[in-house]
């Protein structure tokens, strides 16, 4: 084993050293601490501002206990919390900010290995995104997802919030229900119970194998979650030990893995756009393409909400994600290394499905037509993305007059106006809600349907927007249009009235207005103002690519490495 980075600091004689161990000895820290053992940092997101993380300090400890048993000493730093639920105007706004946190920490500071403590849906590529850009010894835990609720004899998750907002819409349930709802629904410690954004993570994690097996769908709640942490905290010291560094795992074939999996369980769209960005730091060339081409062929084999009917917890007890990847050994890279040193197949062929209910074969799937498309033309250029698992059959080839929003505020302010020319053939359209336009990119995209539809029995319209939406959300939704419309892209040219054709199966979405009339509408558009001058918001308009990039930073694409440079003693 070569010298170990935290020997640059702790293994000073003289002065430097002195300082250097002498301030880390307040804590109660022994002298043998300092004897060149490998120093793991645990890159902590807990915040009681961010609820699904809010158990990470016991999960720390459980990863200090392991890392001591492997010889190794752990110290615990805090990171940027992005806690989904709270933060505004969107926690994607602070995933490049958490990031570039996150980066400068590990480089910072004597850490030789890190394990990222990671839940809720931004803190996981942040955190992946700013190791990558060390690249040293790095090894993932989720936090889990929360038990499924239950109210009224009826099993209940975050897909349910839209359900629950339409029958209160309709007077189905009313506020008193709905508050009722709210208490059974998030009954314990962990991240939403379905397959949305944050499950997605996890599962993305797993599949690119950067955690231990099973890590992806042990429940918060479970003390499994506690033992897969104390376990890491294990391997951690021999990944240090064995210098298996995060570009030796995130390899082409394992971001190809990755996109596989995600169609198999249904994962969300949000997924596109922080793989993305991970490649982008870690050196990787993905693309857009890449999704379309990787999943086009993988059908849904779990079936979990809201794809399907099924929990995170469901799944783990039917085996887990490596069931599921055991399913998919025909097709998968088998071979792509992993964290604890093993192949991604070798990690799964002792599991077992037992459960058909919710993990499926490839041979009889739940359903044919999973994975992300993407979808191109005159609307899209650049591309715009579409779950069709979670999607309404029907709607997945569909032409209709466009209804025009030209921002969030403006959609709230007329989506139930009696007076709002709308119909079940309609295209909703939302602008200004991409990257630059929010900024940030908000989860508003999936608009929900006005009540005088909802009232007709119409639960779904094709809504297409620069926007994300929540992964815990469903419907015929096209997403991260590109270029958006703060951008100039062709999105910010539709006027209400336009027909739109959209064609999933072709994979096509244009604007059926001639480039003649794009080009006069062009000179009258103006760019949204957002008047926003300073500060890191500023900075992030200026800086941000566009979705199909990976709305990274365009300086923080690739890594600097783990060397500091300048020595202040």
């Amino acid at each position: 084993m070569e010298k170990l980075r935290s020997q640059n600091w702790f293994g000073k004689t003289g002065k430097d050293g002195f300082i250097y161990r002498a301030w880390m000895k307040n804590q109660g820290i022994p002298d043998d601490m300092f004897d060149g053992r490998p120093v793991i940092g645990i890159c902590n997101t807990w915040s009681e501002l961010t609820p699904c993380n809010a158990h990470f300090r016991d999960l720390a400890e459980s990863v200090k206990k392991g890392v001591y048993e492997s010889g190794g000493y752990p110290v615990e730093f805090p990171v940027m919390s992005l806690g989904e639920t709270l933060i505004k105007p969107t926690a994607m706004l602070y995933r490049n900010l958490a990031s570039m946190d996150v980066e400068e920490s590990i480089r910072a500071n004597p850490i030789d290995g890190v394990v990222l403590l990671c839940g809720c849906d931004k803190t996981t590529p942040s955190l992946i995104m700013g190791a990558c850009s060390v690249d040293i010894p790095t090894l993932v835990i989720s936090g889990g997802p929360m038990l499924k609720g239950h109210w009224r004899g009826k099993d209940i998750g975050t897909s349910d919030v839209w359900r629950f907002d339409e029958a209160f819409k309709l007077g189905e349930i009313n506020e008193q229900q709905l508050t009722e709802a709210e208490g059974c629904m998030a009954r314990t410690q962990g991240h939403c119970a379905v397959m949305g954004t944050a499950s997605t993570m996890a599962t993305m994690v797993e599949a690119l194998g950067l955690s231990l097996p099973n890590n992806a769908a042990i429940p918060a709640a479970d003390v499994r979650r506690k033992v897969i942490s104390q376990l890491s905290g294990r391997r951690i010291v021999e990944m240090v030990k064995e210098d298996l560094t995060l570009s030796k795992i995130l390899t082409r074939e394992a971001f190809e893995n990755a996109i596989m999996v995600n169609a198999a369980i249904g994962g969300s769209t949000n997924f596109v756009i922080h793989l993305l960005a991970i490649a982008g730091r870690i050196g990787v060339d993905l693309n857009m393409e890449d999704f379309d081409k990787f999943s086009q062929h993988i059908p849904l084999l779990a079936n979990l909400q809201p794809s399907g009917k099924f929990f995170m917890e469901d799944l783990y007890y039917a085996g887990g994600l490596p069931a599921v990847i055991k399913e998919m050994k025909n097709v998968l890279h088998n071979n792509a290394l992993t964290v604890n040193g093993k192949a991604i197949g070798a990690n799964s062929e002792s599991a077992e499905v037992f459960d058909r209910n919710i993990v499926a074969t490839m041979e009889a799937p739940f359903k044919e037509n999973s994975g992300i498309a993407v979808v191109r033309g005159n609307l899209a250029p650049n591309g715009a993305v579409i779950k069709p698992s979670a999607a309404t059959p029907a709607l997945m080839t569909h032409r209709g007059k466009a209804v025009v929003f030209e921002t969030i505020e403006d959609y709230h302010a007329r989506i139930e106006d009696p007076d709002l020319d709308i119909d079940e053939n309609s295209i909703m359209v939302l602008k200004n809600v991409g990257p630059k336009g929010y900024p940030g990119m908000a989860e508003v995209g999936n608009m929900g349907i006005p009540k005088k539809l909802l009232e007709k029995g119409v639960h779904d319209l094709v809504r297409i927007s620069d926007g994300r939406m929540s992964g815990t959300g469903f419907g015929t939704v096209v997403l991260h249009v590109s270029p958006e419309a703060a951008d100039g892209g062709n999105l910010a040219l539709v006027y209400n009235g336009d027909y739109i054709s959209l064609d999933v199966p072709n994979r096509t979405l244009n604007l059926e207005v001639s480039d003649e009339e794009l080009a006069e509408r062009r000179k009258k558009w103006q760019p949204i103002d957002l008047n926003i001058s300073r500060g890191y918001v500023s900075m992030y308009i200026k800086h941000v690519e566009q979705a199909h990039l990976g709305a990274d930073m365009d300086f923080l694409k690739g890594k600097s490495g783990s060397i500091v440079t300048r020595d202040s003693h």
